[in-house]
């Protein structure tokens, strides 16, 4: 038998061993998904190796991994009755670390570990820690192994601090062992706020199984306790297996029943409703990885708000990595919810490699298309359905527009939008839109404000109606933003009925008289309320309107900035005062300036018009008690 050997680690396997040590991690639990996942890559080697040597694996069908806890000596044994390793494996497996390009990142977290901790650096699975995680949780680690093709088995010991010793040992059974003698609470690590947990306690142990390694295809065994019927009755223990094995998105989805996918949904992302759409798609060739993706019934309560944390789950064969990773969703999906699992990803993986991960960007493209027809076609296919699901998610798919204008063209065919032209509570879309347009009609007209009701009592809908334009109606906070963006569907531009529009307003043969009370009524108001005051052909009943001179923010947005606290540069819609000189109201003002070009009488005419077109357009007025008094005032003349 081999003498008890003495080695010292490498050098990079003792710089992780200082971080594990002497670092403060918020996330120590990481260790036991770790130690999990290398007993299941063993018990993969031994399942392999049976099939051409099957004598020396008789127990072949009860591959399982079993958990023990000693709360008096506070200890966690991890037993597997995998492959095993050989003396020669132990110290080329264990004594150092495969070199992974991480030295320089560990040489930056090691300089200053105050940054990495205000930055919120997540250093778990930052690098390829693996079996030496455990050291953040042990004092000392002895591992006793024993590979099939070996008469005899290796003891290896460490206290983390540099050394190890390895030396055979007899033992009978195939497999392997980690016995990890746990730390004591940290008491100044619960004061600073971080979890400290208690891996003697079944119940954690068991919460951290079903967190990281639930669908393990192997038994997770543990000796869990009985409740008891009464306090003086002795404890009993029954052995459980705590890991459900089966992972819902490796199935064919031809063996999953609708029933089987809302009840995975409802359970593991905390949801009471069915989810409205599920897809489950898999990947093979050159990149591989399953998705299973669910697109809620109901919007979250906080969805819209800017601390809504998005992101899927990031698997690899079946080990969960990672939760809200982000990079797997562009910010217009993260309605989405769901997982990703790749076999071509490191269980440690950064999310700082992670972001420059070719094969990450490949499989989030991939995702993101995969959703997109869906959406496609379920708008061509059950159009009922997609517009209950734009009620609860249109508005990000009007965020992708300017969030992400290569994706424009392909968005802007799945908006939909009450008009002018639909009936209540049914919805258009623009292909419909324009495939209704009149003969001659240049633009996609549309009118933004804050409902339908406001849209339809605006005096600008009076020239759209006459001619027979359909109007679409911009009732959302985002739609203007996303038209600024958008511009234009399929070659025609959109326009705004709002938008002040020379075409709309010539008259070449309106007399020099009318034009001179116009230019009158814009001095009495001054530039501070209007930058123009000009007749209009628009309006039919109404006397008068507000719009937005070209160019300019309109009056819609200006509230949505000015509500979000989003105006930073202070932008103002630059108002044009249309008039209809055609009307009765009108003629009346015109009446009084040819009389008395300054009488006081034409000055409240001319302020009264101004109040009216504010109204009208739903902005407040700036004097209400003044205006109050002028139709008052008016009313006592009558």
């Amino acid at each position: 038998m081999a003498e008890k050997q003495i080695l010292n680690f490498e050098a990079e396997t003792k710089q992780i061993l200082n971080l594990m040590v002497h670092s403060i991690y918020t996330h120590k639990e990481i260790f036991l998904r770790e130690l999990i996942s290398n007993a299941s890559d063993a018990l993969d080697k031994a399942r392999f190796e049976s099939i051409t040597n099957g004598d020396k694996y008789p127990d072949i069908d009860n591959l399982r991994i079993k958990i023990d806890t000693d709360e008096q000596n506070r200890t966690l044994t991890i037993q597997d009755n995998g492959i095993g390793m050989t003396r020669e494996d132990v110290i080329n497996n264990i004594g150092s670390i495969a070199r992974s390009g991480t030295k320089a990142f560990l040489e930056r977290i090691q300089k200053d570990k105050e940054a990495s901790k205000e930055s919120g650096i997540d250093l778990i699975g930052q690098f390829g820690v693996g079996f030496y995680s455990a050291f953040m949780v042990a004092d000392n680690i002895v591992i006793e192994t024993k590979h099939a093709d070996s008469d005899k088995g290796v003891r290896w010991e460490s206290n983390g601090d540099g050394s190890y010793s390895v030396e055979d040992i007899d033992k009978q059974d195939r497999g392997t062992k980690i016995i990890l003698k746990l730390k004591g609470k940290d008491e100044k690590l619960e004061e600073e706020g971080f979890i400290d947990d208690d891996y003697c306690n079944k119940y954690t142990l068991e919460r951290l199984i079903h967190k990281y390694s639930n669908y393990v295809h192997y038994p997770i065994v543990m000796d869990m306790p009985i409740p008891k019927k009464d306090e003086k009755e002795v404890q009993q223990y029954e052995e459980k297996t705590i890991n459900s094995m089966i992972s819902i998105w490796q199935k064919s989805k031809s063996d999953v029943k609708p029933e089987e996918y809302n009840e995975f949904y409802k359970e593991h992302f905390h949801d009471y409703t069915d989810p409205f759409e599920v897809i489950h798609t898999k990947a093979e060739g050159t990149i591989e990885y399953t998705a299973l993706l669910f697109i809620p019934s109901k919007a979250p309560f906080n969805f819209l708000h800017p601390d809504f944390e998005r992101g899927l789950e990031l698997y690899s064969r079946n080990v969960f990595i990672m939760s809200k990773c982000k990079d797997l969703l562009p910010e217009y999906l993260k309605f989405v919810r769901g997982l990703v699992d790749s076999p071509d990803f490191s269980l440690n993986i950064s999310r700082e490699i992670l972001q420059h991960s070719t094969q990450l960007k490949r499989i989030a493209s991939n995702v993101e298309k995969k959703v997109l027809d869906t959406l496609e076609n379920m708008l061509k296919n059950d159009r009922k359905k997609y517009e209950k699901f734009f009620k609860e998610f249109g508005e990000s798919i009007k965020i992708g527009i300017y969030s992400d204008f290569s994706k424009k063209d392909k968005l802007a065919n799945l908006l939909l939008f009450e008009s002018s032209s639909t009936a209540e509570g049914e919805y258009t879309t623009l292909a419909e839109y324009k495939s209704r347009m009149k003969e001659g009609q240049e633009f996609i007209y549309y009118a933004a404000a804050k409902d339908k009701s406001a849209i339809e009592k605006l005096p600008h809908m009076e020239g759209m109606k006459e001619k027979g334009y359909e109007v679409l109606y911009f009732t959302d906070r985002v739609d203007e933003f996303m038209v600024s963006m958008m511009r234009e569907f399929d070659g025609t531009k959109l326009h705004s009925i709002l938008q002040a529009d020379n075409s709309e307003n010539k008259d070449e043969n309106k007399d020099s008289a009318s034009k001179e009370v116009l230019n009158a009524i814009k001095d009495v108001l001054g530039t501070d309320k209007v930058a123009e005051v000009r007749e209009t052909n628009r309006l039919k009943e109404s006397v008068v309107c507000l719009s937005n001179k070209e160019d300019s923010i309109s009056f819609n947005m200006a509230k949505v900035l000015a509500e979000t606290g989003n105006n930073m540069f202070g932008m103002k819609p630059e108002r044009v005062l249309e008039i209809n000189t055609s009307h009765d109201v009108f003629k009346a003002i015109e009446k009084e300036y040819n009389e008395n070009k300054v009488s006081d009488l034409f000055k409240e005419y001319s302020e009264l018009l101004y109040d009216e077109a504010c109204i009208l357009e739903g902005l407040p007025l700036e004097d209400p008690k003044l205006f109050a008094s002028r139709m008052s005032k008016l009313m006592l003349k009558l």
